[in-house]
């Protein structure tokens, strides 16, 4: 039995989650304030709550936005990988990562997965880890590539286009240079059959 949810619900679900995301990347974890975001989301702190049970449940589900951008990613990535769009999946996945709800978010749970360890866990499972795991499954398919050690060949070639650029992103609010054409050229040049 499907429940549809009452439209007004969803409505403040999706102003509070924009509230709360800006909020707890502005204050941190400890700083953040629920009354200021429901304030900022035009709602009452009792429907903040009716929604989300804690601060902490919140937090939570602002989380779990930047898990569905990775697993959107990954479930595109296998169609991609059979039209041997190498740089165009480089391309997304750099504007994925460094997107600019993800990177302060990133910033935010690595400094607070002592309070979070499980999320912190849960996060990268479901979010690197899932993108990692994907490549792996579907970059030995690619018709153009010799790949012996699936494992290693994502993370060459996760790590040659975005580790530079997420590197100077996560401490730099600056535009990180991006070589993504570089990179699958690199990649491309050790994996040729």
């Amino acid at each position: 039995m499907s429940t549809v949810e009452d439209p007004r619900i969803t409505r403040s679900r999706a102003l509070i989650l924009t509230a709360a995301h800006g909020h707890f990347v502005e204050h941190g974890y400890v700083g953040a304030n629920v009354d200021v975001i429901a304030a900022e989301a035009g709602v009452s702190k009792r429907t903040v709550y009716n929604i989300y049970a804690s601060k902490e449940a919140l937090f939570r589900a602002v989380v779990d936005q930047a898990i569905a951008i990775a697993e959107r990613f990954s479930a595109q990535l296998a169609a991609d990988v059979a039209t041997d769009d190498l740089e165009g999946i480089a391309e997304r996945l750099v504007a994925s990562v460094l997107s600019e709800r993800v990177i302060p978010l990133r910033r935010l749970l690595i400094g607070e997965s002592r309070r979070f360890p499980e999320l912190a866990r849960e996060y990268y499972d479901r979010a690197p880890g899932l993108v990692l795991r994907t490549l792996a499954e579907h970059l030995p398919t690619h018709p153009g590539l010799r790949i012996d050690d699936p494992v290693a060949a994502a993370e060459h070639f996760a790590f040659l286009v975005l580790g530079p650029p997420l590197d100077r992103a996560l401490f730099d609010d600056e535009a990180p240079t991006l070589r993504t054409r570089a990179a699958v050229a690199a990649f491309r040049r050790a994996y040729a059959r």
